[in-house]
């Protein structure tokens, strides 16, 4: 394991470790309000200060960590669940409809998928409960984000499709079902693997997009892109440099993710 590898893991052990740690480190929790210190600088009590309502900032961190490296994993697993059937159906059905299921993937592809991600969450409703925000969120992050990865699958499959283990199985009979699961997936799941791992802070900084915007997880609870929408007022952050603290966690996952997944330099095994 190359010396980045080692520092995305160690970044992501730590980032992970806050939010499973957040109840211990903001025992207050994220909805507490101190009314008498609103929009407060750090303090030993606030280490980064309160927000307007006098929400502690460094409890709203830990918790929006939680939310966005925990549920981003959960919506990754799903667009790759789809795009490995998605893109194994499209490399053994017949070549007509294999075009037209490729065909269908380009036509999402050139949609982007955050302007698609908007306009249908902007389409459902936004007055909803905050856990009902949260997986409507990451669910449109799950059945959007497949695409790409499914022309990926599909150009694994069709490289071992006509392997002599794979002929074989089809002359003793097997279904295509039975064919991708006993014999196919073992050879995909690095494929499958990396698309997952870099699915992940693609949909954490969808997420973000989205909170911005006021489309993502309903206040009072916090995640990473509702934290970054305090943002908007630039020209206090000079004054008030602690307010970064969601963009640089933001940054420092996505980092992290980009060191872990990568390979440059590391010797074959």
């Amino acid at each position: 394991m190359t010396a980045a590898r080692k520092l995305g893991c160690a970044g992501l052990g730590l980032l992970y470790a806050a939010g499973l740690l957040a109840d211990l480190i903001a025992p207050g929790g994220y909805a507490a309000q101190d009314r008498d210190h609103p929009s407060a600088r750090p303090t030993p009590a606030h280490w980064l200060g309160t927000d307007e309502l006098g929400r502690d900032r460094l409890a709203r961190l830990v918790h929006g960590t939680r939310v966005s490296l925990f549920l981003a994993p959960a919506a990754a697993a799903i667009a790759t669940a789809l795009a490995a059937v998605a893109g194994f159906a499209s490399a053994v059905v017949a070549r007509r409809a294999g075009q037209v299921l490729t065909l269908a993937f380009d036509v999402l592809l050139s949609l982007p998928l955050l302007f698609l991600l908007i306009t249908l969450r902007a389409a459902l409703p936004l007055q909803v409960p905050p856990w009902t925000s949260l997986l409507i969120t990451f669910t449109l992050l799950g059945l959007l984000g497949w695409p790409s990865s499914a022309r990926i699958v599909r150009a694994a499959v069709l490289s071992s499709r006509d392997s002599n283990y794979a002929l074989q199985a089809r002359a003793a009979g097997l279904v295509h079902s039975r064919l991708f699961a006993v014999h196919l997936l073992p050879h995909l799941r690095p494929v499958l693997a990396a698309q997952f791992l870099l699915l992940i802070p693609v949909f954490i900084l969808g997420e973000a997009n989205l909170g911005i915007l006021g489309l993502g997880v309903v206040e009072p609870l916090p995640s990473w892109g509702s934290l970054l929408a305090e943002l908007h007022n630039l020209d206090t952050l000079p004054s008030e440099p602690w307010r970064t603290a969601p963009a640089l966690a933001l940054l420092s996952a996505v980092l992290c993710f980009h060191l872990a997944g990568s390979r440059h330099g590391e010797s074959p095994a």
